[in-house]
C-alpha cells in the first residue's frame, strides 16, 4: 500500500499543543481512498530544520504525496495554502530562538512554489462536507511557509513524481478557550482533512501517479 505522509508541528509560543499535530496523529494508520496508507509525523518548529527532517522523513517513507499541516491561530476555516514563498522573515522567534529577518530560503531558489496539491477540489469536498474551507493565497512567512518552500523545493529538485502542499488549520476549541479567537473543535478539523485526504487519494488514482 503506498502512503500519503501527513505532518504537523510540535506547540510554540508556550502553547501546550498544536492542533496540527493533532489532526496528522489521529490520521495516523488510516487508510484514504482504498490504495493509501495515512504516516504521520511530527516536526520542529525551527526554520530550516523542520524542512530537513521533513526531507528525511520523505525519504525513508517514500510518500505519493505530501501534505503538511500548520496553525494559523485566528483564522476561520481550514484552508489550503496556494502558494509558498522563497522568504523568512519572523514576527517571534523559532523555537531554536532563530527570528530571520527578509532572509531567502533558497538564494538560488525561484520566488515561490505553487502548490501541487488539487486545492479547488479540496476545498469544495470539504465545504460538500460542511467543513468551513476556503483557499488561502498566503502561508505567511514563518516556519509553515518554510516548510512548505522547502517541501516544494525540494520535489522540484529531486522528486518530480510527489504531489504535495500545506494547509492551515484553526486553533481548537480547546486552546482558544482564553484567547477569544475563532476555533473549530478538533474532529472538525480531522474530518475536513480526512476530506482532503480522499480527493488526493482520488487524484493520485489507483497505480500512485497523478492524472492526467
Amino acid at each position: 500500500m503506498d502512503a500519503i505522509l501527513v505532518t504537523g508541528f510540535e506547540p510554540f509560543q508556550g502553547e501546550a499543543l498544536n492542533p496540527s499535530w493533532e489532526v496528522a496523529r489521529s490520521l495516523a494508520g488510516e487508510t484514504v481512498g482504498v490504495h493509501y496508507r495515512v504516516i504521520a509525523r511530527r516536526l520542529p518548529t525551527v526554520y530550516g530544520r523542520a524542512g530537513e527532517e521533513l526531507v528525511s522523513a520523505i525519504r525513508e517513507v517514500k510518500p505519493r504525496a505530501v501534505v503538511c499541516l500548520g496553525e494559523a491561530g485566528g483564522r476561520t476555516h481550514v484552508t489550503p495554502e496556494r502558494i509558498a514563498i522563497n522568504i523568512m522573515d519572523a514576527r517571534i522567534p523559532d523555537n531554536a530562538g532563530q527570528k530571520p529577518i527578509d532572509e531567502p530560503i533558497a538564494p538560488d531558489g525561484p520566488a515561490a512554489y505553487f502548490s501541487t496539491l488539487p486545492i479547488r477540489a479540496m476545498v469544495e469536498a470539504m465545504c460538500g462536507a460542511g467543513i468551513p474551507a476556503h483557499i488561502s493565497n498566503t502561508a505567511g512567512t514563518f516556519v509553515c511557509n518554510d516548510t512548505f518552500y522547502r517541501l516544494m523545493h525540494f520535489i522540484a529538485e529531486e522528486s518530480p513524481g510527489i504531489i504535495g502542499g500545506f494547509i492551515h488549520v484553526p486553533y481548537m476549541t480547546e486552546q482558544a478557550l482564553h484567547k477569544q479567537a475563532p476555533s473549530l473543535p478538533l474532529t472538525t478539523l480531522v474530518a475536513g482533512v480526512r476530506t482532503a485526504l480522499a480527493v488526493v487519494a482520488s487524484a493520485l488514482g489507483p497505480a500512485g501517479v497523478p492524472k492526467c
